[in-house]
């Protein structure tokens, strides 16, 4: 029973150091977001605080995996009062990204830094890349079937472009806080849809 309870105990701080990440990485950005803050802003050490991740990237990665479950989690709040669609969503998304820099920061860095093989953060990124040009193809095919997109286009090519127009477009605005990241997205699929007329 005592093991269970330490399970259990060692979850619930896991999360706790996950949301309060969260909180400081969108406050105070990636770059003034130390292990060490991060460790004091939850009370531990900073070797307390690793002991809960195997690296500084896996809870880097980690802290991206909440921000994502939150995100998705908000649409699907949002979603359940009006007829919103996964790109409706991905649009919302966008636009909360540019309320929340480090966050985006964080990601964009953490992204690059992940191409490598090795990295910590990698599998992550990957798995990240594959499930949303999965379920974005799915949508692009919904909306084909629809009658809202051109039957021609390739669900496929079109969910790498959006992941690939948004990762860029988050670096773009970092270097330029003016870009609207959302309005881009959603001029992006205006086009597709204008394309079929």
């Amino acid at each position: 029973m005592t093991r269970r309870g330490s399970y259990a105990k060692g979850v619930a701080k896991r999360e706790e150091i996950l949301a309060t990440a969260l909180e400081v990485i969108a406050r105070n950005g990636y770059g003034r977001a130390s292990v060490r803050e991060l460790a004091d802003a939850v009370g531990l050490s900073q070797a307390g605080l690793l002991h809960y991740f195997s690296s500084k990237e896996e809870l880097f990665a980690e802290i991206l995996r909440k921000r994502d479950e939150v995100d998705q989690a908000a649409f699907a709040e949002a979603a359940s009062g009006e007829h919103l669609t996964a790109l409706d969503g991905f649009i919302r998304i966008i636009r909360h990204n540019a309320e929340v820099p480090g966050l985006v920061q964080l990601y964009a860095r953490l992204s690059a830094e992940a191409t490598e093989p090795d990295h910590g953060a990698h599998e992550f990124f990957r798995e990240r890349s594959l499930a949303f040009r999965e379920l974005a193809a799915g949508t692009v095919r919904e909306a084909q079937q629809a009658g809202e997109l051109p039957q021609d286009l390739d669900p496929e090519h079109v969910s790498t472009m959006l992941l690939a127009l948004a990762d860029g477009l988050q670096t773009q605005w970092l270097m330029d806080p003016t870009i609207d990241m959302a309005a881009h997205i959603a001029d992006f699929l205006a086009l597709l849809t204008r394309r079929g007329r």
